[in-house]
């Protein structure tokens, strides 16, 4: 295994900033300007989050008043719409979303459209156009997918069906030929803010259609109340946590604002899936959203049918939500056993060679759909950007890859795209699909494009923030809760803490998974727990060993696991 690098403690804001922030102590200074937040004005946005000042005019988007006046006009008509969205968790409850708009405003005559993942693949298909045309389908409006496939969208409209393409991917070069195109990241748009998830969108398109029925004054807005939508955000939330995006500018207000609304969540499915899960849904945090929570919904079209996250989601009976609930908690247990077979595999194959810039490999008996998250494990394991492929039920090769921050992702398929035939994602994670002709040679082909579009930056370095003693604990937290929701380009603060005796250390959990120890400035303190998931005594730079005297680098954690409330490290190395 390779060894993580020593901890670098971060460097001091300089006196300008200082001055910049000198309404808050030195502490929170310091961590404000890891963020890059070095004005007074940018430091009252990141801690007051504000719905009406942070989330911006749906109708800024591009295309969006074609949009919704092509919706209008098929509601007016009483046209069959579809809703056509992505399998994963940021799709599911966008498409889950839009189902509660025509739901609530009493337009029946839609549809909801999920690609099976093993059988149809990821992407917007011919072949569901020509199911939703069978079903008198006049207008497709996508969900977190779409933009990549212009051949489709001519397709449709060679059927005589309009298609409304709402994604947040990275789009290509010509975009589709369709009605409108919403995507915050066309090359074009002006939008204040670019990192919407897929859900995200789909959140400002319905925004949009409440806004212009009011002022159109549309028979059927009547019955919705003024700001009805909000009560959407919880599923805006789950997704943008879910798919990675960054918690930054918009973002950070409708997460901020999402967790609220999910701690009174009126849905039985998410009720039923906290008390499955032993999560405090009144306190429910984005870390449950990441680990407890988007895992199951996934689950779904990983193992069995993407219909059963959609319907936990949407489902406003009790006894279907405890039902579903127990489904996608057992499918995720299904999965856990397969992703641990294949890391298991993996690490044998890397234990003595994982010296190149990006690990790669695959097997045609891996499940595309699990790749990703044996990759997130190599990358944690060994510091690595981690390609990995399998084969799709319907024969093709397909992949995931997850970066260690060195690289872009997206920068790197494109460096490769000589030797994929499709790619997408975003920074930090991507999918691609490659023909069998070159697969002998893609670690060659990834590795190469590595040394072209990698930051100098090292991203093995652990950036230490502060020096965490023992007596700080709770004031460091009552700190840190201003600085949540945390997430990409919002990490939690890695701390250090020096020089202190190892208690107590044991593995814990299913097959003795996780590393659990107590530790305190010595023997006659009372210990701390510190926890890592899915890591041994033999994962860290400094094997810990009872009574011997480490420093170690971690987050801290509030836990309420199985009701039980407690302060807790998150190890990140021990040296």
């Amino acid at each position: 295994m390779a060894k993580s690098k020593p901890y670098t403690l971060r460097a001091k804001p300089d006196e300008q900033v200082r001055s910049a922030l000198s309404a808050y102590p030195e502490f929170v200074q310091e961590l404000l300007a890891a963020r890059g937040i070095t004005t007074q004005e940018a430091a009252a946005t990141f801690f007051n989050p504000d719905y009406d000042a942070h989330v911006h005019d749906p109708f800024l988007l591009k295309d969006m008043p074609i949009a919704i006046d092509r919706v209008l006009r098929a509601i007016a008509s009483d046209e069959h719409i579809a809703v056509y969205s992505d399998f994963d968790a940021d799709g599911i409850p966008g498409g889950a979303l839009l189902h509660d708009v025509f739901t609530k405003i009493g337009y029946t005559r839609f549809t909801n459209y999920i690609p099976h993942r093993d059988t149809e693949g990821y992407g917007f298909h011919k072949e569901a156009v020509d199911t939703l045309n069978t079903k008198g389908v006049t207008l497709i409006i996508t969900v977190d997918v779409g933009i990549a496939n212009a051949d489709t969208a001519a397709y449709a409209k060679s059927l005589g069906i309009d298609v409304i393409v709402t994604d947040h991917h990275i789009p290509p070069e010509e975009l589709p030929d369709a009605v409108a195109v919403i995507n915050p990241q066309r090359t074009d748009e002006t939008y204040p803010y670019r990192f919407l998830c897929g859900t995200g969108v789909a959140f400002k398109f319905a925004q949009a259609l409440l806004q212009k029925a009011r002022e159109t004054k549309q028979e059927w807005i009547a019955d919705v109340p003024e700001g009805w939508e909000k009560w959407l955000l919880d599923l805006v939330a789950l997704a943008t946590v879910g798919d990675m995006v960054p918690l930054t500018g918009e973002n950070r207000a409708l997460v901020h604002y999402g967790l609220l609304v999910l701690r009174k969540s009126k849905r039985p499915g998410v009720s039923a899936l906290c008390r499955k899960l032993g999560v405090s849904q009144q306190h429910i945090t984005e870390d449950d959203i990441g680990f407890s929570i988007v895992p199951r919904i996934n689950a779904a079209s990983r193992m069995g049918s993407p219909e059963a996250g959609f319907t936990l989601l949407t489902t406003t009976d009790d006894a279907v939500a405890a039902h579903t609930a127990k489904e996608l908690d057992t499918l995720n247990n299904k999965r856990k056993g397969h992703v641990a077979h294949i890391v298991k595999e993996l690490k044998e194959r890397f234990h003595d060679d994982a010296d190149a810039a990006v690990l790669v490999a695959g097997n045609p008996n891996w499940n595309p759909a699990l790749l990703g998250l044996a990759a997130n494990t190599l990358v944690e394991t060994y510091g690595k950007t981690t390609c990995l492929w399998g084969r799709e039920g319907t024969g093709s090769i397909k992949g995931s890859c997850r970066g260690n921050g060195a690289v872009n992702v997206v920068a790197l398929f494109n460096e490769a795209r000589d030797a994929l035939t499709q790619f997408g994602g975003h920074t930090h994670a991507g999918g691609f699909a490659v023909a069998n002709e070159h697969l002998h040679t893609l670690s060659e082909t990834f590795n190469k494009a590595h040394e072209k579009v990698a930051d100098s930056n090292n991203a093995e370095a652990i950036y230490v923030d502060a020096e965490l003693t023992h007596t700080a604990l709770h004031d460091t937290h009552r700190t840190l809760t201003a600085f949540a929701p945390f997430g990409i380009e919002n990490a939690k603060p890695t701390f250090v803490c020096k020089n202190m005796e190892v208690q107590t250390v044991r593995q814990f959990g299913k097959e003795d998974a996780h590393l659990e120890m107590h530790i305190a400035p010595d023997a006659f303190s009372t210990g701390v727990r510190a926890i890592a998931f899915f890591k041994n005594a033999d994962s860290f730079t400094n094997k810990p060993e009872v009574h011997k005297t480490v420093d170690v680098v971690c987050t801290l954690e509030l836990s309420r696991f199985a009701g039980r409330t407690r302060l807790e490290l998150r190890i990140v190395d021990i040296t």
